[in-house]
């Protein structure tokens, strides 16, 4: 059962989701059991699953935290004092280490089995969206993803059509397997009482694929998933040469992330891993400039819980001026050398 809200781009972020009446309690008859699956890099929990967290709080029960990998049982500490989790299911092995959903979706299939977890979190990231679909496939159940809202135990809220409306879902389900947008919910914090800590069931279930290697760009700048400023560039920039002479400059003065869209990535102006939008990363920082960026519903999905939005564009027209709580009609080629010389002083 679902209602649908529809919004146009300029009150997006006005938007309000419309409750569902319960009307199955098959869900609420069980005893809920929440398992929040965390990533980690580079021996540490990733801050993009700690939302995850704090979405798995609301629903009510007790959650259990679950980690993988070969340095598992380090970052099992780390876990177990995340506020809000009560126990650590950990499997340390380094089979784990690459999060293939080969291997690692069946793991997880049984130690919910076993657990009897009624509902089974995740962030809706590039790990999420990779494991998710197939444990939901394997426990024959549909995924709910990119969650923006907990109303119940049983009734989430999740945008579509780009952001441009969100719908209210309620699920009859036994289990179920939800991906939960982090610019959403605030991350969990750390510093708890120690939870306790479990080695969970290893099913050393073979991969049919191998992991050869990766190619990870490193940057100086803060990540761009969880920076609290970003200043985007757009197609507006011309080429790449535009891009960087401009667009680093000014993240440099701020102290911000550089993104771009979709149509400067195209462009090739930036890399892929910049983009920001429905196909591209979502971000949610105190500020984000838009520099260049016509503001294409695409694009307005990955940015619109930004704080505070300004944009710098010589188009009076451009859509982006419509959700930008300051907004500059210059051109870019000036007015950017400029504010990065006054931020520079």
């Amino acid at each position: 059962m679902s209602s649908f809200a529809f919004a146009r781009p300029s009150v997006l972020r006005a938007l309000r989701p419309v409750r569902v009446p319960v009307t199955s309690q098959s869900t609420l008859a069980r005893l809920l059991s929440t398992l929040a699956i965390l990533e980690h890099r580079g021996g540490s929990v990733s801050s993009g699953s700690l939302p995850a967290i704090t979405a798995a709080t609301k629903l009510g029960g007790p959650v259990t935290a679950f980690v993988a990998g070969s340095d598992a049982a380090s970052i099992a500490e780390q876990a177990a004092k995340i506020k809000g989790v009560e126990k650590v299911l950990h499997v340390a092995n380094g089979a784990y280490d690459k999060g293939l959903p080969e291997n690692f979706a069946p793991l997880l299939a049984e130690n919910i089995k076993a657990g009897g977890f009624t509902h089974i979190l995740c962030a809706h990231s590039a790990f999420g969206k990779n494991i998710m679909p197939r444990l939901a496939a394997l426990l024959d159940v549909q995924m709910i993803s990119d969650i923006t809202e907990v109303v119940s135990q049983d009734t989430f809220v999740r945008p579509f059509y780009a952001g441009n409306a969100v719908a209210t879902v309620q699920s009859s389900q036994p289990i179920n397997i939800i991906t939960v947008r982090g610019t959403a919910f605030a991350a969990a914090e750390t510093g708890a009482d120690a939870a306790a800590i479990e080695a969970a069931q290893d099913t050393d279930a073979a991969a049919n694929m191998e992991w050869v290697e990766e190619n990870l760009s490193k940057s100086d700048r803060p990540d761009l998933a969880t920076a609290g400023k970003v200043v985007s560039g757009g197609r507006g920039l011309k080429d790449k040469e535009n891009f960087d002479k401009l667009m680093s400059p000014l993240a440099d003065a701020l102290g911000a992330a550089i993104g771009a869209s979709r149509a400067a990535v195209d462009a090739g102006f930036a890399d892929n891993s910049l983009q920001v939008g429905q196909t591209g990363k979502v971000v949610a920082p105190e500020l984000y400039m838009a520099v260049g960026i016509s503001g294409a519903i695409q694009h307005l999905a990955g940015m619109k819980d930004s704080k505070i939005i300004a944009a710098i564009n010589k188009d009076p027209d451009a859509p982006i001026f419509q959700v930008a709580d300051v907004g500059l009609v210059a051109d870019l080629f000036t007015a950017v050398p400029e504010l990065t010389e006054k931020l520079k002083n």
